[in-house]
Protein backbone atom coordinates (compact mmCIF):
# COMPACT_ATOMS: atom_id res chain seq x y z
CA UNK A 1 0.00 0.00 0.00
CA UNK A 2 1.44 3.34 -0.96
CA UNK A 3 2.03 6.33 1.88
CA UNK A 4 -0.58 8.17 -0.20
CA UNK A 5 -3.25 5.70 0.13
CA UNK A 6 -2.30 5.14 3.80
CA UNK A 7 -2.79 8.65 4.84
CA UNK A 8 -5.90 8.39 3.12
CA UNK A 9 -7.32 5.69 4.86
CA UNK A 10 -6.38 6.63 8.29
CA UNK A 11 -8.31 9.61 8.57
CA UNK A 12 -10.69 11.68 10.87
CA UNK A 13 -14.65 12.60 9.62
CA UNK A 14 -17.15 13.97 11.33
CA UNK A 15 -20.03 12.18 12.41
CA UNK A 16 -23.56 13.52 13.33
CA UNK A 17 -22.86 15.29 16.43
CA UNK A 18 -19.98 16.85 15.09
CA UNK A 19 -17.14 15.22 16.49
CA UNK A 20 -14.48 13.65 14.65
CA UNK A 21 -14.73 9.88 13.91
CA UNK A 22 -12.20 7.94 12.55
CA UNK A 23 -11.95 5.58 9.92
CA UNK A 24 -11.50 1.71 10.62
CA UNK A 25 -9.42 -0.22 8.28
CA UNK A 26 -9.35 -3.58 9.96
CA UNK A 27 -6.62 -4.97 7.42
CA UNK A 28 -4.09 -2.19 8.62
CA UNK A 29 -4.58 -2.31 12.65
CA UNK A 30 -3.81 -5.91 12.68
CA UNK A 31 -0.27 -4.85 11.32
CA UNK A 32 0.13 -1.69 13.41
CA UNK A 33 2.01 -2.76 16.77
CA UNK A 34 0.98 0.69 18.54
CA UNK A 35 -1.49 2.36 21.10
CA UNK A 36 -3.28 4.62 19.37
CA UNK A 37 -6.36 7.08 20.37
CA UNK A 38 -7.78 10.13 18.30
CA UNK A 39 -9.94 13.23 20.11
CA UNK A 40 -11.88 16.24 18.82
CA UNK A 41 -9.84 18.77 20.34
CA UNK A 42 -7.09 21.51 19.35
CA UNK A 43 -3.84 20.71 18.36
CA UNK A 44 -1.86 22.82 21.88
CA UNK A 45 -4.39 21.39 23.99
CA UNK A 46 -3.48 17.52 22.52
CA UNK A 47 0.08 18.60 23.37
CA UNK A 48 -0.44 19.82 26.53
CA UNK A 49 -2.36 16.96 27.75
CA UNK A 50 -0.03 14.20 26.01
CA UNK A 51 3.22 16.23 28.03
CA UNK A 52 1.22 16.30 31.00
CA UNK A 53 0.87 12.27 30.93
CA UNK A 54 4.20 11.36 30.56
CA UNK A 55 5.14 13.60 33.61
CA UNK A 56 2.93 11.95 35.57
CA UNK A 57 4.13 8.52 34.65
CA UNK A 58 7.64 9.16 35.29
CA UNK A 59 8.36 10.49 31.87
CA UNK A 60 10.84 12.56 30.70
CA UNK A 61 10.72 14.36 27.17
CA UNK A 62 14.39 14.04 26.06
CA UNK A 63 13.16 16.01 22.56
CA UNK A 64 10.25 17.80 20.81
CA UNK A 65 10.47 17.54 17.13
CA UNK A 66 8.17 19.67 14.72
CA UNK A 67 7.94 17.54 11.44
CA UNK A 68 5.95 20.44 9.98
CA UNK A 69 8.51 22.87 10.58
CA UNK A 70 11.12 21.01 9.90
CA UNK A 71 10.03 19.42 6.40
CA UNK A 72 8.97 23.35 5.87
CA UNK A 73 12.26 24.14 6.52
CA UNK A 74 14.16 21.62 4.65
CA UNK A 75 11.95 20.51 1.92
CA UNK A 76 9.76 23.55 1.64
CA UNK A 77 6.73 21.04 2.54
CA UNK A 78 3.83 21.97 3.87
CA UNK A 79 2.34 19.17 6.34
CA UNK A 80 -0.70 19.46 8.94
CA UNK A 81 0.70 19.81 12.67
CA UNK A 82 2.38 16.47 13.52
CA UNK A 83 4.59 16.89 16.53
CA UNK A 84 7.16 14.03 17.89
CA UNK A 85 8.00 13.54 21.67
CA UNK A 86 10.98 11.38 22.44
CA UNK A 87 10.18 10.50 26.10
CA UNK A 88 12.07 8.07 28.22
CA UNK A 89 11.52 6.61 31.83
CA UNK A 90 15.05 7.12 33.69
CA UNK A 91 14.79 4.48 36.08
CA UNK A 92 13.47 1.67 33.03
CA UNK A 93 16.85 3.14 30.71
CA UNK A 94 19.10 2.82 33.17
CA UNK A 95 17.93 -0.57 34.00
CA UNK A 96 17.74 -1.83 30.99
CA UNK A 97 21.05 -0.58 30.24
CA UNK A 98 22.76 -2.62 32.38
CA UNK A 99 20.89 -5.61 31.50
CA UNK A 100 21.92 -4.80 28.05
CA UNK A 101 24.31 -2.11 26.73
CA UNK A 102 23.65 -2.62 23.12
CA UNK A 103 19.97 -1.90 23.51
CA UNK A 104 20.63 2.04 24.19
CA UNK A 105 18.90 2.84 20.15
CA UNK A 106 16.19 0.90 20.98
CA UNK A 107 14.67 2.80 24.16
CA UNK A 108 13.15 6.10 23.97
CA UNK A 109 9.17 6.34 23.51
CA UNK A 110 8.14 8.63 20.76
CA UNK A 111 4.69 9.49 20.89
CA UNK A 112 3.43 11.27 17.83
CA UNK A 113 0.59 13.60 17.77
CA UNK A 114 -0.70 14.62 14.62
CA UNK A 115 -3.88 16.63 13.45
CA UNK A 116 -5.97 14.68 11.13
CA UNK A 117 -8.16 17.49 10.27
CA UNK A 118 -10.55 20.13 11.74
CA UNK A 119 -9.63 19.49 15.64
CA UNK A 120 -9.30 15.85 14.96
CA UNK A 121 -5.89 14.65 16.95
CA UNK A 122 -4.23 11.56 16.88
CA UNK A 123 -1.84 10.18 19.57
CA UNK A 124 -0.02 7.31 19.36
CA UNK A 125 3.29 5.12 20.23
CA UNK A 126 5.03 1.72 19.81
CA UNK A 127 4.02 -0.82 22.10
CA UNK A 128 7.50 -1.22 23.56
CA UNK A 129 6.65 -5.01 23.96
CA UNK A 130 6.47 -5.15 20.41
CA UNK A 131 10.30 -3.04 19.94
CA UNK A 132 12.60 -4.15 23.57
CA UNK A 133 10.07 -7.07 24.28
CA UNK A 134 11.60 -9.15 21.39
CA UNK A 135 14.74 -9.46 22.75
CA UNK A 136 15.97 -12.56 24.05
CA UNK A 137 16.82 -11.57 27.76
CA UNK A 138 14.51 -11.98 30.84
CA UNK A 139 15.58 -8.42 32.66
CA UNK A 140 14.73 -6.29 29.32
CA UNK A 141 11.14 -8.39 28.67
CA UNK A 142 10.16 -7.51 32.10
CA UNK A 143 11.37 -4.09 31.32
CA UNK A 144 9.43 -4.00 27.97
CA UNK A 145 6.54 -5.09 29.98
CA UNK A 146 6.74 -2.54 32.77
CA UNK A 147 7.34 0.56 29.94
CA UNK A 148 3.95 -1.16 28.24
CA UNK A 149 1.87 -0.97 31.52
CA UNK A 150 3.38 2.97 31.62
CA UNK A 151 2.70 3.55 27.66
CA UNK A 152 -0.95 2.42 28.57
CA UNK A 153 -0.90 4.95 31.38
CA UNK A 154 -0.11 7.87 29.63
CA UNK A 155 -2.51 6.78 27.23
CA UNK A 156 -5.36 6.44 29.78
CA UNK A 157 -4.42 9.35 31.32
CA UNK A 158 -4.48 11.46 27.83
CA UNK A 159 -7.98 10.30 27.25
CA UNK A 160 -8.80 11.57 31.08
CA UNK A 161 -7.77 14.95 30.08
CA UNK A 162 -10.42 17.62 30.71
CA UNK A 163 -10.37 18.74 26.96
CA UNK A 164 -10.38 15.52 25.64
CA UNK A 165 -13.83 14.17 23.62
CA UNK A 166 -12.89 10.74 22.63
CA UNK A 167 -13.16 10.50 18.09
CA UNK A 168 -13.66 7.01 17.93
Amino acid sequence: MSSDSLANTVSCQFGRSGEAVRQNIPELEAKMHFFSTYASMGFADAVAAAKEALKREGFSILAEIDMRQVLKRHLSVDLRPYLILSAFNLPLVHRAIEADDAIGSMLLCDMVIQEHGDSCVEFSVVDPACTIGTVNHVVIISIAEELQSLVQKVMDDIEAAPKFHRAA
